[in-house]
């Protein structure tokens, strides 16, 4: 016999049977059986994975946010909330798989020059603003030149950028002085948002109103925000890439107390949350039905925690007083207690789970005697009450309160008092970058897919600006950290790139500039019946355009 497939020669004849007959006949002969319950399984599969690329339409998302945001475009800010919500309503040129590589979006095509001085965008045709006008090339030029201007990473990230040129409606052309190997990464809708320059252009971008009551290109309109309340986003009818997005809805509830977003999912009033629960909650959430918990690491935000040092305090300016507090901090206690031992611990500005970071470089030494020592050397004994001075220590509420507390009972011990101020986010980004209002503050950052994004405006001195939240915030200065993070923002030779990155990691560790701790516990949690039909690096700072509920 040739074959027992469907396509082989058989003997039987199948002239008088009915279809049922048959199929029971055919059953009856192994070799055929086999073949057919293979297929039936084949189509079974397919069924299910057809059905699933088929999203339903419908239903209202209720998402948690830990901070209420103070404004909802990020194109002066790299603050959380408004990276979460913006790109909602206002898109970026480009999206990306979980591999980083660029996908598009407002965007179609795009050409990089081989000297890597010329990128040259294909604008998407037939995009409109919410209310109306036509999405060109001039609003994509305004835009770019706003984010290097104002925004606290863009500075660095669009540092080249000499001009932008428009040659027709649909065409975007930027033109740098040198290379930017990070660039193409660089410009999502939470990175570098595209707004309409007919409502921003001749106005103060921090406080025109559309920052606030959004108008965009993106799937889902602004209705309404109720400040220390919720945000309501409502389907756009019209979007460009029908028949997304698939949920008519979608509610922002600010809930900044862990229990009470913990109790919210699990009754299934929120149906997403990133950060959603405390992370001794993490695993007992895992087990719940009704819930996933997603704790794969962000390859485009990447979180990081650390103490930044305000070099301003005139006690913290002398290096002994700064190497003094890195080794009376444990970073394997505020690991343990704070991170119930789910992060990644870096001694370094620069984590684990970048290809840059410099793994020669260890924590200090946890040594409370070495650090009493180095205390009294400084000319800082300790009084009558045994106290030697006072610092602020602010805590960003995106960071586990733990860490402070753990921070304030080991410097207590050599004679430090730590005291605690704890503010909702607004308060926190005004007295860390606007007041000046602290000595030390247990920060989170996004430090992104790459250091020239995400690590650079951190240390970078041309980057101390008051009133830009999360720039160089601890006013750090040193003309070799800036030379070596200029030189490897424009760096091609990859060998040559991580060389700077290794010296820019060593000086900085050697300065205590900060005290590094490394990634937190990433979580995103959500319903089992919310769907992702096309998951991204993005997360929760993506359009939310594919989301949906299955039946």
């Amino acid at each position: 016999m040739a074959g027992c497939g469907i396509g082989a020669h058989s003997s039987f004849d199948t002239s008088s049977k009915t279809p049922h007959m048959l199929f029971i006949s055919l059953l009856k002969r192994p070799a055929l059986r086999a073949t057919l319950l293979a297929l039936l399984l084949a189509a079974a599969a397919f069924s299910a994975s057809h059905a699933q690329q088929q999203p339903t339409r419908g239903g209202t998302l209720n998402w948690a946010l830990r901070v209420e945001p103070p404004t909802l475009v990020p194109i002066n800010t790299s603050a959380g909330g408004a990276t979460d919500i913006g790109p909602k309503v206002t898109e970026g040129l480009l999206t990306y798989d979980n591999q980083l590589n660029p996908k598009p979006l407002l965007a179609t095509a795009w050409e990089v020059a081989p000297n890597g001085l010329r990128y040259t965008f294909k604008l998407r045709k037939g995009v409109k603003w919410h209310d109306g006008k036509p999405f060109t090339s001039a609003d994509v030029a305004w835009s770019i030149l706003a984010v290097k201007q104002y925004h606290p990473r863009g500075r660095a990230t669009l540092a080249q950028v000499r001009e932008i040129q428009t040659p027709d409606a649909h065409t975007a052309i930027l033109l740098l002085d040198k290379p930017a190997p990070y660039l193409l990464t660089a410009l999502s809708s939470s990175e570098a948002p595209i707004v309409p320059r007919h409502l921003y252009e001749g106005k103060d971008v921090a406080s025109n109103p559309h920052s606030n009551a959004p108008v965009g290109t993106g799937p889902f309109l602004f209705k309404e925000w109720v400040r220390g309340s919720h945000l309501v986003l409502e389907r756009n009818p019209d979007y460009w890439d029908k028949p997304k997005p698939y949920v008519d809805r979608v509610i922002a509830r600010f809930i900044p107390d862990a229990s009470a977003r913990a109790a919210a999912l699990e009754s299934g009033d929120i149906h997403i949350a990133g950060g959603g629960v405390a992370v001794s909650e993490i695993a007992r959430f895992s087990k719940l039905p009704n819930l996933r918990v997603d704790t794969s690491a962000s390859p485009y935000s990447s979180p990081y925690n650390q103490i930044i040092i305000n070099h301003e305090t005139p006690v913290l300016q002398d290096i002994r007083v700064r190497r003094a507090i890195a080794q009376a901090i444990s970073v394997e206690r505020i690991g343990k207690l704070a991170w119930y031992g789910q992060g990644v611990p870096s001694a370094t500005a620069i984590g684990k789970s970048s290809r840059y970071h410099n793994a020669s470089i260890p924590f200090y030494p946890f040594d409370p005697a070495a650090a009493e020592k180095l205390l009294d050397a400084a000319g800082h004994p300790r009084g009558a009450d045994g106290k030697r001075f006072t610092l602020r220590l602010t805590t960003n509420p995106y960071t586990e309160r733990r860490i402070a507390d753990v921070i304030r009972q080991q410097l207590q011990k050599i004679g430090i008092d730590a005291v605690i101020h704890a503010h909702d986010f607004g308060t926190y980004v005004n007295r860390v970058y606007t007041k000046r209002e602290f000595d030390l503050t247990v920060c989170a950052q996004s430090v992104t897919f790459d250091p020239t994004v995400g690590v650079q405006r951190l240390f970078w001195s041309k980057n101390f600006q008051i009133g830009l939240p999360f720039s160089n915030g601890g006013h750090y200065v040193n003309p070799e950290v800036d030379r070596l993070l200029e030189a490897a923002a424009v760096e091609p030779d990859e060998a040559k790139r991580r060389q700077l990155f290794a010296q820019f990691q060593k000086i900085t560790w050697e300065d205590v500039a900060v005290i590094n701790l490394g990634t937190p516990p990433e979580t995103v949690i959500y319903h089992h019946k919310l769907i992702d039909a096309e998951p991204g690096a993005e997360r929760t700072t993506g359009s939310f355009a594919n989301l949906y509920f299955a039946p």
